[in-house]
């Protein structure tokens, strides 16, 4: 029987300057459907009330656990090279979406 290893690919992928800047989130929102997990980034601005949704990924189910996976080992390369992280409690806000 045939070996069937995933074969490697190169893709050359670019960015616009705009986007090369990124865009700061201090929450994120997850929600899915059969077919398909939407992130929504948002800031909150301690103090203000309002809220605006910065920006929205929408992925496929195996592209979010491929995000799961890689998010994890990442972590754990973080926190080997400068320690653990730690998540300090904040009172969980609940979105009202406008």
């Amino acid at each position: 029987m045939e070996d069937k290893k995933a074969k490697q690919v190169t893709v050359q992928i670019s960015i616009d300057e705009q986007t090369a800047q990124g865009i700061y989130a201090n929450m994120a929102v997850v929600q899915h459907s059969a077919s398909e997990f939407i992130v929504d980034f948002i800031f909150i601005n301690p103090g203000q009330p309002m809220s605006k949704v910065r920006s929205r990924v929408i992925m496929s189910p195996d592209h979010a656990k491929r995000l799961h996976k890689v998010l994890g080992e990442n972590l754990n390369l973080y926190e080997k090279q400068f320690g653990e992280i730690k998540i300090f409690e904040m009172p969980k806000p609940e979105p009202t979406v406008q």
